[in-house]
């Protein structure tokens, strides 16, 4: 993930690590800038890899086909989307719907960016019963914050782990299928020690787990599945839980995994070989990361992968859970086509946009009726243990919604990284714990 302006995110800094600006600038021949003259149009911004963008023009393509009076124009997102829809916005050039991210939306919603769509969704009751009604309520309430609802959710895109079918069944594990039947740190652990290898001079061929996301965020979520929460409450928080025993065992069997016992790259070992092309090349035998790394992996020849759960922690439990990892579409509180853009973004987010997500094989759907449809099957037809993504939805955990993340994120990655390179235990964290919490109750 590219690093934009207030840390690292899912949905920005991972997209961005995965979907470059290389991928965007392979994308240029769909799509326009904001400077295209076309004052009609509704603008829609938005991050992605070249094969998800050509996922979203079909989106469009089957509204343009409804809605012949409406037209999108699409811009792309670079590697910082918050800070460039700002510089968007403060020119008066603010895009009419915009992709919205889990951690950075509280932010825009603070400043008066987002409408709250409850504006656009008390006009419709029916409308709106039907759209809960197949909703996931972890994936929905994602971006409410403040008594408003400032977007509505298009895609899930929580962590699991990703394994190599062939190592796994030379060495006699077979990993939980669902994310209510968890396996154990100790079990995960010497599944790990199991499968590394290492030649005769003990370096390593083959690590037994790699991680393709953010690390800390990634043992964020270790911490949360060792029965805490990294923040109290996840929404609109007052402290944080990092100072909480539990938070800082999960957090510390994470960081031990390379540092203590060598299953895992270390942050050095990280800076030669990514994490997915460790997978994909047969050098790691797990990866931890989301449904983006799916279609790259499905096209690497002699692969033969599927997915699993994140373990538990001794204090957990019992079923395993992972980040809502939600991305949604919000309109412009400013926007003069709002009405279309509403138009817009109920279709891209309602049962038809969904089914088509849910077939492109590119994203997760939002919606029950999409992920239980033959379609989405079918675009995942290689993978046995479908409940992983089908079940995702259920087991996701807000981390935190803030409009403080940016100086929250800042600090804390500082400490979280000295843990996860060895410099620090992870129980040292909670002297953070004041400053921080500073952060989060001072007046954004």
């Amino acid at each position: 993930m590219r690093r934009p302006a207030i840390g690292p995110t899912r949905r920005s800094v991972l997209p961005v690590r995965r979907r470059t600006l290389l991928g965007s600038m392979l994308a240029a021949p769909i799509l326009a800038g904001c400077d295209d003259a076309d004052d009609d149009a509704v603008t829609f911004f938005f991050q992605a890899r070249p094969q998800e963008a050509r996922a979203r023009m079909r989106i469009i393509a089957a509204f343009t086909e409804r809605h012949p009076g409406i037209r999108i124009r699409t811009v792309m997102s670079g590697p910082d989307p918050l800070q460039q829809m700002l510089t968007y916005c403060a020119g008066g050039k603010c895009p009419d719907v915009l992709m919205a991210w889990e951690l950075l939306f509280a932010g825009l919603a603070e400043r008066g960016v987002l409408l709250d769509l409850r504006t656009m969704l008390d006009r419709d009751p029916g409308y709106a019963a039907r759209l809960r009604a197949d909703s996931y309520p972890t994936l929905y309430e994602t971006f409410d914050y403040g008594g408003g609802q400032y977007a509505l959710p298009e895609q899930w895109s929580g962590v699991f782990l990703y394994y190599n079918r062939k190592m796994f069944a030379q060495a006699g594990i077979r990993p939980p299928v669902r994310w209510s039947q968890a396996w154990s740190f100790e079990q995960f652990l010497g599944a790990a020690q199991l499968l590394t290898r290492r030649d005769g001079r003990g370096r390593v061929r083959q690590w037994g787990f790699a991680d393709a996301w953010v690390p800390y965020y990634s043992a964020a979520c270790f911490g949360m599945n060792n029965g805490a929460q990294w923040f109290s409450p996840p929404k609109a928080p007052s402290h944080t839980d990092i100072g909480d025993p539990r938070f800082a065992a999960g957090l510390q069997f994470y960081a031990d995994l390379a540092v203590r016992h060598g299953v895992a790259p270390s942050v050095a070992d990280r800076l030669s070989d990514s994490a997915a092309d460790l997978f994909a090349g047969g050098r790691a035998a797990m990866l931890l990361g989301g449904h983006w790394l799916y279609s790259e992996f499905v096209e690497q020849d002699g692969l033969d992968f599927d997915v699993t759960v994140l373990p538990v922690g001794p204090q957990g439990g019992p079923g395993a859970i992972t980040d809502v990892g939600c991305t949604g579409l919000a309109i412009a509180a400013h926007s003069p086509r709002r009405e279309q853009a509403w138009e817009f973004v109920k279709f891209a987010t309602g049962p038809i946009g969904q089914a088509i997500i849910a077939e492109s094989g590119l994203f997760v759907p939002v919606l029950h009726s999409a992920m239980g449809s033959a379609g989405f099957a079918a675009a995942h037809a290689r993978i046995e243990n479908l409940e992983v993504f089908t079940g995702g939805p259920a087991a996701s955990r807000t981390m935190v919604t803030t409009p403080a993340w940016g100086k929250v994120e800042s600090l804390m990655s500082r400490g979280c990284n000295r843990v996860l390179r060895g410099a620090a235990q992870a129980d040292s964290l909670g002297a953070m714990a004041g400053d921080i919490d500073a952060l989060l109750r001072a007046p954004t």
